[in-house]
C-alpha cells in the first residue's frame, strides 16, 4: 500500500489517544477480520449480475481483488436498488458503494469519492432495426431510465430541450423490457452497460453513443477519508499492475484504452476537481 501522510497518521494517533469517535469509527465501521460489506445494484451487466453461486461480473472481480489488497477475508455484496443505495451508505448498512457510480459535483457535496477508475458516457438502446443517429432523434419519443441514476438526471434536464418523455423504472432490465415491448423507444444507461446488453439480446442494439467525459468511482461517507485512501491505494496498485485493464477486457470484450481512468493513476486521493479531493502527493507501494 502507499504510505499515509504524516498528518494523517498523527490525526489517527491523536483520536486514539483521546478516545474520540474517529478512531473507534474506523475500527467499528471497517472490522479488519470481517467480510467487507459493500452495496450495488445487481441488475447492471456485466458490472454486477446474479450468478449460480452469487453475484458475478466486472464489479465483483474488482472489489474481490481490492479486498485481498487491503487484507479483508472476503466480500459481502448487498443487492440494493440504485434508488436506495445512498440511504444504505449513510445508514452504515454498507461500508461504501461498488456500483457503477458517476462522479458528479452534486454528489461530491454529500459523498466522498475515490479517484476515477472507469470512463463512460450515455448509451441509447433501441429495438433492432430502429434508427437513432443523434440526440435530435429523441424528439417525440419515450425514453426509459433507471430511477435515480445519472441517466435519470440527464433525461430530466434534457427532456424539454430534445422533446422526449421520460419513463422511470427501478432496474435497468425493466427499462430494457420497456423498449422491447414498445412502451419506450429507447433505454438510456452507461455506454459499457448498453454495449454489453445489446451483445446478449438480439432484440436490441445500441442506437447512439454520447461520450461525454464522465467517470465512475466508489463513494464513502464524509469522515471516512482514511479508509477511502486505503481502498484507493489498492485501486491504484490494480491499475499499475494491469489487473484493472485485464478485468475490463475479460468482461467487456475489448482492450482498455491507455490514458483513460482505467489505467491512469491520479495524484493525491479522491477525484480531482471535486469536493473531498486531497491533492497532497503520496508514494505508491504495491505488494
Amino acid at each position: 500500500m502507499k504510505k499515509k501522510s504524516t498528518s494523517s497518521v498523527a490525526l489517527l494517533a491523536a483520536l486514539a489517544s483521546f478516545g474520540l469517535p474517529g478512531a473507534a469509527a474506523f475500527a467499528d465501521d471497517h472490522p479488519q477480520d470481517q467480510p467487507l460489506v459493500v452495496g450495488s445494484d445487481f441488475g447492471v451487466a456485466p458490472w454486477m449480475v446474479r450468478g449460480a453461486a452469487g453475484p458475478e461480473g466486472f464489479g465483483v472481480d474488482l472489489i474481490t481483488a481490492i479486498a485481498k489488497k487491503i487484507g479483508r477475508p472476503s466480500v459481502d455484496v448487498q443487492d440494493i436498488n440504485f434508488s436506495g443505495l445512498f440511504a444504505a451508505l449513510f445508514s452504515k448498512r454498507i461500508e461504501f458503494t461498488v456500483n457503477p457510480l458517476n462522479i458528479t459535483q452534486e454528489r461530491s457535496e454529500k459523498m466522498l469519492y475515490t479517484e476515477p477508475f472507469f470512463a463512460t458516457g450515455n448509451g441509447f438502446l433501441v429495438r433492432k432495426g430502429e434508427k437513432l443517429e443523434s440526440l435530435d432523434g429523441l424528439k417525440g419519443q419515450v425514453l426509459a431510465v433507471n430511477r435515480g441514476t445519472i441517466s435519470d438526471t440527464w433525461a430530466t434536464q434534457n427532456a424539454d430541450k430534445y422533446g422526449f418523455e421520460v419513463q422511470r423504472y427501478e432496474t435497468f432490465p425493466d427499462s430494457v423490457q420497456a423498449v422491447i415491448t414498445h412502451r419506450a423507444f429507447t433505454a438510456l444507461n452507461e455506454i459499457p452497460t448498453t454495449v454489453y446488453a445489446a451483445s446478449k439480446n438480439p432484440a436490441i442494439e445500441v442506437g447512439f453513443k454520447d461520450f461525454n467525459g464522465r467517470n465512475f468511482g466508489y463513494a464513502f461517507r464524509y469522515g471516512d477519508e482514511a479508509y477511502r485512501d486505503k481502498v484507493e491505494s489498492a485501486i491504484e496498485c490494480l491499475k499499475q499492475d494491469g489487473t484493472l485493464a485485464k478485468l475490463y477486457e475479460k468482461w467487456y470484450g475489448e482492450k482498455a484504452a491507455e490514458g483513460t481512468a482505467l489505467t491512469t493513476v491520479y495524484a493525491g486521493y479522491g477525484a480531482p476537481g471535486f469536493k473531498g479531493y486531497d491533492d497532497k502527493p503520496h508514494d505508491l507501494a504495491c505488494t
